[in-house]
């Protein structure tokens, strides 16, 4: 084993009494190239060997386990709760309810409506209702088994369309179960005159993150009355500011370390073991460890909202927009958690990258008795995607112009407004991007391939040797906001030391910007590399010992941790630069050396720092964004937009209803290439999802409970899925952004759904107005 690998054991918990398997050290990365390059990941070996420590591998001597009690009820008042039989149990150490909860009993992530554990009323099939801490997991669930709840069982409200018209559907929070409705207006819609008009309506299922590492902490009880979590999540600061009023704590009694994520894609946002962990381990005074199994982590995150819209568009003959309208209802089921923010994103970017000089859109978050949903990659976005481009495929063939073409002309470009009056100040190019993807060599047609059964619907199982298959090709476009929106104080925060060690100098990176697989450990450590020109990097584990570096997610951290990382090694260097007598702007710090543009090389960086390291810590913060306006939907509520670009070939059996997806392209300006390896992994990764969602993804709910809890019969895309993808990666500078950056992780997984519903329909020729498309309807036609 490498020193690298010895040292990059993950990216979390670190504390002596827990075994050196669970708990990692700091990732430490020697000189394989700045930005711009791709070096080799730090907990690569380790990941592909099964020895990287995720926060499932948590272990501490004496420790208990939590389990969970779940409402088996999607909508039930709750009598009476009669925890004594589970406490009788040998190996139970506790049981706590809605009661024992020390502070204040209620979280959210943007209003406080979940409680820690269920008072009076469940609101969804498997909001906790008890934890248990037991010496072992199976005494935990025989436990959870015995506890006696006596519920009055209501009838749910699943259908969000009632939520909202219907006055007596029953209120299932104070104020209504509107969560937000946003509405955008631009020009006249109402009166504007059009030659040719589509209407339709479309659907988009429930996907689920499908994170293979499921939801896992480690709750330490401290000396001091507080606790130490070792916990795997999005954002680490905000899990600490949910979780401290709920234990009573002030913030500094509850010390919070990232520990190794098994994936998260928006999952993780929203807390699941974190209070309850703590909760036991301060109650016993023991070390609690609390996991889930994959059955309890469908009911443990939220998913995806689910969307019902109605869209209609007016052009003219000439293939231009003349107007749109859209009602877009998400249904974010029985709590808000990040619904008002899904709702703004809905609504702001719910016509696409067009140009259209009026427009009409009503968005909707909704309450209901189905399962909580959130964030999830592409964040409000993809719902609309999939609409507005079902409809621009359907006005070109209303139109007789080519998919690509109509798209073109009406293509967003730099100094274009969008729906909500915010010009596109960075570069657009979105009409090069659409002409570079039709250009793209298609696959070759089947025959010429001969009838090898892998390559056709149904694969090995036989089903076709190419009778009833029909090709299709799609388009999708895709445009997806960057960082977070609507006036949010987004900020990231990070502290770099330089000092020498062994007589070399070496970068200290501490932020809390979690690695959840995205590479971020791998660019922090790129960044400082080129802007302090040293060969050691070591990046010491996030945890809240240094400020909020912000959510990984709006595809934001490249962004906006990289931005701090940038700036405090800056400081750093301006620091450096005193001591030499020079201004920071002068000089350069490249291998080792320090290096003026008027002077050449002033001497070693070891020399100059000798026993005075030089530490720094910056916040780093983009421009101001404003909240749309309630009415009118205006205002300049983004940071920064992405756009991304697919075509899709699907062999379909239209016999059996079978879809083989047989290559993806794709074309994404990504303004900067920071690491092309983990760039195009994003890209490949988010395309993957989208497929998911266009094909196979949805978790099915029937009168509010979950049909499908298991990766049996929630399918998720695997290696035989997903087809060969080519790519063109275009970089055209944001100027607005560190390095000229551009996010890049959720555009595909807009774009890529409906590429591949447009190229179903091509395939078979029917509207296919609803996402999962399933065989049932490509046959029961």
């Amino acid at each position: 084993m490498t020193s690298q690998e010895r040292e990059a054991t993950g990216h979390g918990a670190t504390a002596s009494a827990v075994t050196q398997r669970s708990l990692p050290t700091p990732l430490t990365q020697g000189l394989r190239g700045g930005v711009g390059d791709s070096p080799v990941r730090p907990d690569a070996r380790l990941k592909v060997r099964g020895e990287f420590a995720y926060s499932s591998d948590l272990w501490m001597e004496n420790m208990l386990w939590g389990t969970t009690l779940r409402s088996p009820h999607p909508y039930a008042r709750i009598r009476s709760i009669d925890i004594s039989p589970a406490l009788k149990l040998p190996g139970v150490r506790c049981v706590l309810t809605a009661e024992d909860v020390p502070g204040v009993k209620f979280y959210g992530n943007d209003h406080p409506d979940q409680p820690v554990l269920a008072m009076d009323v469940v609101r969804y099939q498997g909001e906790p209702v008890a934890i248990i801490a037991a010496d072992h997991p199976e005494t935990g669930r025989r436990a959870a088994k015995l506890i006696e709840v006596d519920y009055e069982v209501l009838e749910p409200l699943t259908d969000p369309r009632r939520a909202i018209l219907d006055e007596s559907a029953p209120h299932l929070h104070e104020g209504g179960n509107i969560v937000r409705h946003q509405p955008v207006r631009v020009g006249d819609p109402d009166n504007a005159t059009a030659d040719v008009v589509v209407t339709a309506e479309y659907e988009v299922g429930m996907q689920d993150q499908a994170f293979l590492g499921p939801e896992s902490g480690l709750a330490v009880p401290a000396e001091d009355g507080g606790v130490d979590l070792y916990i795997a999540t999005q954002w680490i600061h905000n899990d600490l500011w949910l979780v401290a009023p709920c234990l009573g704590l002030p913030e500094d009694k509850v010390r919070m370390t990232q520990s190794g994520v098994g994936g998260a894609f928006g999952g993780r946002e929203d807390l699941s073991v974190q209070i309850h962990a703590c909760m036991l381990a301060l109650h016993t005074g023991r070390p609690v460890k609390m996991m889930y199994n994959r059955e309890e982590s469908f009911f443990g995150h939220v998913h995806r909202h689910p969307a019902l819209m109605r869209y209609e568009h007016g052009a003219n003959r000439d293939g231009k927009l003349v107007y749109a309208k859209a009602e877009i209802i998400l249904d974010g089921g029985a709590y808000a958690s990040t619904t008002p923010a899904v709702v703004g994103n809905a609504a702001s970017l719910g016509i696409g990258p067009y140009e259209v000089p009026h427009i009409k859109i009503d968005a909707w978050g909704t309450y209901t008795n189905n399962p909580p949903c959130g964030a999830m990659r592409g964040f409000g976005a993809v719902q609309a995607c999939f609409a507005y481009e079902s409809q621009m495929d359907a006005m070109a063939a209303k139109l007789g112009l080519s998919p690509v073409e109509f798209r073109r002309r009406n293509a967003v470009s730099q100094g274009s407004a969008l729906a909500t009056g915010q010009v596109i100040d960075s570069p657009a190019p979105l009409a090069e991007m659409l002409t570079r993807l039709e250009a793209m060599e298609l696959p070759r047609p089947v025959d010429d391939d001969g009838y090898d059964l892998r390559g056709l619907p149904g694969g090995v199982a036989n089903t076709t040797h190419g009778e009833g298959v029909k090709r299709g090709v799609g388009y999708g476009v895709g445009i997806k906001n960057i960082c977070f929106s609507e006036g949010f104080d987004d900020y990231s925060t990070a502290r770099v030391r330089l000092e020498v060690i062994g007589g070399e100098p070496v970068a200290l990176v501490h932020t809390a910007g979690v690695e959840v697989g995205q590479g971020l450990v791998t660019l922090e450590a790129q960044i400082a590399r080129t802007e302090l020109g040293v060969e050691q990097v070591t990046i010491v584990p996030a945890d809240t010992q240094v400020g909020s570096a912000g959510s990984s997610s709006a595809s934001r951290q490249s962004y906006m941790t990289g931005g701090a990382v940038r700036q405090a090694c800056l400081a750093v260097r301006a620091v450096v630069a005193e001591r030499v007598g020079s201004s920071a702007d002068e000089i350069t710090l490249t291998g080792g050396k320090i290096v003026s543009a008027t002077r050449g090389v002033i001497g070693a960086l070891a020399e100059i720092l000798g026993d005075s390291p030089i530490e720094q810590t910056r916040e780093f913060r983009h421009r101001p964004t404003q909240e749309m306006d309630p009415v009118t939907g205006q205002g300049d509520s983004h940071t920064q937009l992405a756009l991304c670009v697919h075509r899709a070939v699907v062999d379909v059996d239209v016999d059996l209803g079978l879809v083989k997806v047989v290559d993806l392209a794709a074309v994404q300006d990504v303004g900067k290439i920071l690491n092309r390896l983990s760039l195009e992994g994003q890209i490949h990764g988010g395309t993957a999802q989208g497929l998911g969602l266009a094909v196979m993804e949805e978790i099915l709910v029937t009168d509010g409970k979950v049909r499908n809890p298991s990766f049996t019969d929630y399918l998720i895309p695997t290696i035989l899925d997903m087809p060969p993808m080519r790519m063109e990666i275009l970089e055209y500078p944001d100027p607005n952004a560190p390095y000229g950056l551009r996010g890049a992780g959720e555009p595909p997984t807009l774009s890529s759904t409906p590429a591949i519903a447009a190229a179903i329909r091509d395939a078979t020729g029917l509207r296919l107005p609803r996402v999962p498309i399933r065989p049932e309807h490509i046959t029961n036609t």
